[in-house]
C-alpha cells in the first residue's frame, strides 16, 4: 500500500474517522498535532459521514504538504473485527428472543466489512504513498481520553454504542518518564451489551435523532419522575459482575440497519407508542426518559468504580459517544469514586482521528505524540478577516474599539450575541470560539434563545461558563470543567440570583475559564461580572437546531441572518441587523 518516504523527509501521520458519521481527521506531523478539524463545521453537514475532503485539505495547507507526502494513513477503526460477530451467530440462532434476528446481523457485519474494504482501497488512491493502518475503535478513543487529559497514571472509561465488537473498555494508562508509554485493555463489554444501543434506541422511540439528539433526551429527563418505569429499565438493562446486559425482548438484537427498530412491541407495551417526531412532548415522555437517564446513571457509576478497582488509579478518564452525558459525568463526579474525572473535548467519534493518528504514531516509536494535552482550539481561525460595511443585505459592519467592554456592555443590556473568533474547537460543546453569549439573569432569555435563536424545545437548559476562581460560589464542583463536561449542582446564588443556567433537577453544565485557557472571554466574563457583580454568561453554540456549529464566517453570518441573534462579533468585526 505504497512505503515511498515523504519528500519533506518526515513522518506525517493522518488519522481519520471517516464514511460512517462525524467525519474529522487530524495531523501529526514527526509526532506532533498539527490540527484536528470536525468536516461537518466546513462542509455544512451535520454529522457528515463524507471522506473529510475539507479538513484534510486544511491540515496539509497548514503543514505545507500534500497527499503524496503523507506516511501514514490511520483509520478509526479495524475493520476485520468485525466478523468476530459471526462466532455469535449459534447462540443467537438458540435464543428465543435474539433467533429472528440472528441472520440478519451476521450478514449486516458481513456487509460493514466488505464496506471497510472499499474504504480502504479508496484511501490508497487517494495516498498513493502511505501505509494504511487500522486502529480498534476503542483504542482510538482511549488514547485520546488519556492524552487530552495530560496526566501521568489513569483508568480510561470508554462507552458508546459500538466500535467493531466493543461496546465498553476499561483500560490502564501509564506515562511516566522513567518507564515506556503503555495503554493495557483491563476488561471489555461486547454488543449486544450496549449502553449506548440502548440510549439511542430510546432517544428515536421518543421522537428524536438517534445520534444527534440524546442530550434532548437527558434534558427532558429532568422534567420526568423516573419511578414510573424504574422496573422496566432495570429490567432492560440489568447489571452483572464485570459490567451489564440488554435484554433482548424489550432491546432487541442489533442488526447494522435502519430498517431495524430497536425496541420492541414488548418494550412499546411496557412503556408508551414510539412518539412522532412533529407530536407534542407528554408527561409519559418525561417518565421514560427519567427512568432511562437513572438507570444510565447507575451504569455509569457502576462501571467506573470497577474501572478504579481494575487499575488502582486515583483519576479517571471517560471516552465515547457516552461520555457526553453530562449528568451521568457529574454523578460519578460527586460519587468521590476518583480525585478528578477527565473528559476530552471531542469524546465522541470524531475525536477517534486525534486516537487513531496516535496509536500509529505510538506503535512505531513507542512515544506518545505531542500537542494533544489539554487543547481544544485546534481548527481553521481566520486571523486577517475583512469584512466590507455591509457584509450581507440588511447587515452593518464596524469595528469596535474596546470589543471587550462592547460586548460585555450589550451582554449586560440584554443583547443575545454569537461570537466567532480564534481556531475552531474541537467537540460539540460551545467552548468559546464558535460561541452564542447571554446573560443568566432572567429566564426570558432561555425563551427566547431557545424559540427565536436556536429553534429548539423549551425545556432545554443553557450552560453557564464562569472564571474558574468563581466557580465555587455558583456551583458544587471539586474540579475544573474547561469542556463544559460536567453537570454540577448549583448553589444557592446561582438558585436566587440566576435562574436561567439551572436546570429543572438543580444542575448545571458550567464550562469554567481561566484567563491561560482563554483570556478573551476571561476579560469579558471579568467585564460583565464589574457591570452585573457575576462573572457568569449563558454560553450555548454557534449554530442552530439541525444545523452544525458555524466553523466559517459565511456560515456565522448565515446564522445571524437567519436567527433572533442580536449581533455577531466576529474576529473584531460587530455585525448587526440594519
Amino acid at each position: 500500500m505504497g512505503a515511498q518516504r515523504s519528500a519533506h523527509d518526515a513522518e506525517v501521520v493522518l488519522g481519520l474517522c471517516a464514511f460512517t458519521h462525524d467525519s474529522a481527521a487530524a495531523l501529526l506531523v514527526n509526532g506532533h498535532l498539527i490540527g484536528f478539524a470536525e468536516e461537518e463545521r466546513l462542509d455544512g453537514v451535520k454529522h457528515s459521514k463524507a471522506y473529510p475532503a475539507e479538513a484534510v485539505a486544511w491540515l496539509l495547507d497548514q503543514a505545507g504538504l500534500t497527499a503524496d507526502d503523507v506516511t501514514t494513513v490511520a483509520y478509526n477503526f479495524d475493520g476485520g473485527r468485525y466478523l468476530s460477530a459471526l462466532g455469535q451467530l449459534p447462540a443467537h440462532l438458540v435464543g428465543t428472543s435474539t433467533r429472528s434476528r440472528a441472520i440478519p446481523r451476521a450478514r449486516s457485519f458481513r456487509t460493514v466489512q466488505r464496506r471497510y474494504r472499499a474504504r480502504m482501497r479508496d484511501l490508497s488512491q487517494r495516498f498513493p504513498f502511505a501505509r494504511l493502518v487500522p486502529v480498534l475503535h476503542h483504542r482510538a478513543h482511549a488514547l485520546y481520553a488519556f492524552l487530552a487529559a495530560e496526566v501521568d497514571d489513569a483508568a480510561v472509561l470508554v462507552v458508546d454504542s459500538l466500535g467493531e465488537l466493543q461496546t465498553t473498555t476499561i483500560w490502564h494508562a501509564t506515562h511516566h518518564d522513567e518507564q515506556p508509554f503503555r495503554l493495557r485493555l483491563a476488561e471489555s463489554v461486547r454488543d449486544p451489551a450496549s449502553l449506548g444501543y440502548a440510549y439511542g434506541a430510546v432517544t428515536e422511540h421518543l421522537g428524536w435523532r438517534r445520534g444527534d439528539e440524546e442530550g434532548t433526551v437527558m434534558a427532558l429527563a429532568a422534567l420526568g419522575d423516573p419511578a414510573r418505569f424504574r422496573d422496566l429499565m432495570f429490567r432492560a438493562i440489568r447489571l452483572t459482575t464485570d459490567g451489564f446486559t440488554l435484554d433482548p425482548s424489550l432491546f432487541p438484537l442489533r442488526v447494522l440497519s435502519s430498517r431495524y427498530r430497536r425496541t420492541s412491541p414488548a418494550f412499546t407495551a411496557a412503556a408508551c407508542p414510539p412518539r412522532p417526531p412533529d407530536a407534542p412532548v407528554e408527561p409519559v415522555h418525561a417518565d421514560v426518559a427519567a427512568a432511562l437517564q437513572e438507570r444510565t446513571e447507575q451504569v455509569m457509576l457502576h462501571l467506573a468504580r470497577r474501572a478504579a478497582r481494575l487499575t488502582g488509579s486515583g483519576l479517571l478518564c471517560l471516552g465515547g459517544g457516552v461520555a457526553m452525558n453530562c449528568v451521568a459525568a457529574g454523578q460519578i463526579a460527586q460519587a468521590g469514586i476518583a480525585d478528578e474525572i477527565h473528559i476530552p473535548p471531542a469524546p465522541g467519534d470524531s475525536g477517534t482521528a486525534i486516537g487513531a493518528a496516535a496509536a500509529a504514531w505510538l506503535d512505531v516509536t513507542g512515544r506518545p505524540p505531542t500537542g494533544i494535552g489539554r487543547r481544544c482550539y485546534l481548527g481553521p481561525a481566520y486571523p486577517g478577516l475583512a469584512l466590507p460595511a455591509e457584509p450581507r443585505p440588511g447587515l452593518a459592519a464596524a469595528r469596535p474599539a474596546e470589543p471587550v467592554q462592547h460586548l460585555a456592555r450589550q451582554l449586560a443590556d440584554g443583547a443575545i450575541v454569537g461570537l466567532f473568533t480564534g481556531p475552531l474547537e474541537a467537540g460539540p460543546r460551545a467552548l468559546g470560539n464558535r460561541s452564542i453569549l447571554a446573560s443568566p439573569f432572567a429566564h426570558e432569555v432561555v425563551d427566547r434563545l431557545n424559540g427565536t435563536v436556536k429553534f429548539r424545545e423549551p425545556f432545554r437548559p443553557f450552560a453557564p461558563m464562569v472564571l474558574a476562581d468563581k466557580a465555587a460560589d455558583y456551583v458544587r464542583l471539586r474540579q475544573p470543567s474547561p469542556f463544559m463536561s460536567i453537570a454540577a449542582p448549583v448553589t444557592e446564588l446561582a438558585r436566587a440570583d440566576l435562574p436561567a443556567i439551572v436546570h429543572g433537577n438543580g444542575t448545571a453544565r458550567v464550562q469554567t475559564v481561566t484567563r491561560m485557557q482563554h483570556p478573551f472571554l476571561a476579560n469579558v466574563l471579568t467585564a460583565f461580572g464589574e457591570i452585573t457583580g457575576h462573572p457568569v454568561l449563558i454560553n450555548t453554540s454557534l449554530n442552530i437546531k439541525g444545523e452544525p456549529i458555524c466553523g466559517t464566517p459565511n456560515m456565522a453570518l448565515d446564522c445571524l441572518v437567519g436567527t433572533g441573534l442580536d449581533a455577531l462579533l466576529i474576529e473584531g468585526w460587530w455585525v448587526t441587523k440594519c
